[in-house]
């Protein structure tokens, strides 16, 4: 059921904003440390939980999926509105700090998209002149 993502969402921002709350008192900081990303965690752990041990229905399991969702775009555009808002208020070095994380962040995308692929690839005499791919030696 739709209800019970509902109060999973809500039970998981309320635990994840006390836990943010905390881990700033902690640091010395007067203001909420990653809250949103706890709750986040908190809802994918939860769910993830709740269904290896087979505790949803169906309904459920859909309910929780569909909030789940909406949830970390909803909530990660609201993080980093007040992320901007901040930078804008802390003055050009740290706009400057951001669009330069931005920038470096697009530049790495190709060269660690590139490390890792494996482009050799079987040819059919490799692989037996077969068809059937059950036959490959």
């Amino acid at each position: 059921m739709v209800i019970y993502g509902v109060a999973l969402l809500a039970v998981c921002l309320l635990a994840g904003v006390l836990l943010g709350e905390l881990l700033g008192t902690a640091i010395g900081i007067d203001a909420n440390v990653g809250g949103v990303g706890i709750a986040m965690l908190i809802l994918v752990l939860v769910v993830d939980y709740l269904k290896k041990n087979n505790k949803l229905n169906i309904k459920s399991q859909e309910g929780m999926a569909f909030w789940g969702a909406m949830y970390i775009p909803i909530v990660i555009a609201m993080a980093a509105k007040q992320n901007v808002v901040a930078a804008v208020d802390g003055g050009p070095l740290a706009l400057m700090a951001g669009v330069s994380a931005v920038i470096v962040s697009w530049a790495m995308v190709p060269l660690l998209s590139s490390i890792g692929k494996d482009t050799s690839t079987l040819s059919d005499e490799e692989l037996g002149g077969s068809d059937d791919v059950r036959n490959i030696k």
